[in-house]
């Protein structure tokens, strides 16, 4: 279980979510997939947190692992897929190039097709996250959730409905790839023309019509932040003495942005940032 910690004087509390061995929250997710479909192959497509999940899943339930990761994806991530013992393929050149290679892979060869966002057993396995907070800090302001394909954000959403309906739900995407903002706002799924986010976790250009249908009965707000906002938040946290990626600086870009109710939640989705780009980020703001 994750910590809900206290993060600075004024009411920030921050869910670390980053300090699982993975450094990241979606072995929950893949956890809770694998445990439902029990294949004896498993093909999926990731920026890399994803692939590393399921990889971990799968060789806790014995299950072969294949992933797809786009070509430049992060080399911390990765690793993490090597380590957990995957089969590793390079394909296409954003996220969602990479899932269609992992799907006509599955189709091809065999093998259960795990598309990240479009499993309900998934969002049952973040909701857990949301339960979790709330044990801890029964009565937050807010919460805010950051956004790639929205899974993590059904999960935790449906916990504050269930158990703190007055909680304001905040989602929070990258500007740069911006198809679940813009799908909430039309109401049905939107896809983008861009995912050029450094924060690859929220680099979705293809929205999941199931996920934005679950997403847009939940979310109250949905904000979007700069990548010159989300690099504020990663040094503001690395301030503290906590490395997160990009994704994870997310629900702080807002927080740093605007007043949020307090107290306030923000969801600390993991901390797999290649060494290179944490750098260049630390360096560029002296």
């Amino acid at each position: 279980m994750a910590a809900t910690t206290p993060f600075g004087p004024d009411g920030l509390w921050l869910k670390r979510e980053d300090e699982h061995e993975l450094g990241a929250f979606k072995w929950r997710g893949a956890a809770a997939v694998l445990e439902e479909r029990r294949p004896d192959v498993v093909v999926t497509a990731s920026t890399g947190n994803h692939g590393a999940a399921t990889a971990w899943a799968a060789r806790r339930a014995g299950v072969r692992a294949v992933v797809f990761v786009p070509r430049g994806a992060s080399t911390a991530k990765t690793r993490l897929i090597d380590e957990q013992g995957a089969e590793l393929h390079y394909a296409g050149a954003d996220m969602d190039e990479a899932k269609a290679a992992a799907r006509a892979h599955a189709g091809e060869h065999g093998g259960f097709f795990f598309e990240d966002g479009a499993e309900p057993a998934q969002f049952r396995g973040y909701e857990a996250i949301g339960d979790e907070l709330l044990d801890e800090l029964p009565e937050p302001a807010a919460v805010v959730v950051p956004v790639g394909n929205g899974a993590l954000a059904i999960g935790v959403f449906r916990a504050l409905a269930r158990r703190a309906p007055s909680a304001l739900r905040v989602a929070v995407a990258a500007a740069e790839a911006p198809a679940m903002w813009e799908s909430w706002h039309a109401g049905a799924p939107v896809d983008s023309e861009r995912s050029g986010t450094f924060a690859d976790g929220l680099a979705v250009r293809v929205a999941i019509p199931l996920a934005v249908t679950e997403l847009n009965a939940l979310a109250q707000r949905f904000e979007l932040v700069s990548e010159h906002e989300l690099e504020a938040a990663v040094r503001a946290y690395a301030a503290a003495g906590i490395r997160v990626e990009g994704a994870a600086a997310a629900p702080l870009a807002l927080a740093l942005r605007e007043e949020l109710p307090r107290p306030a939640v923000l969801i600390v989705t993991g901390r797999n940032i290649d060494d290179a780009l944490y750098d260049r980020i630390l360096t560029s703001g002296t």
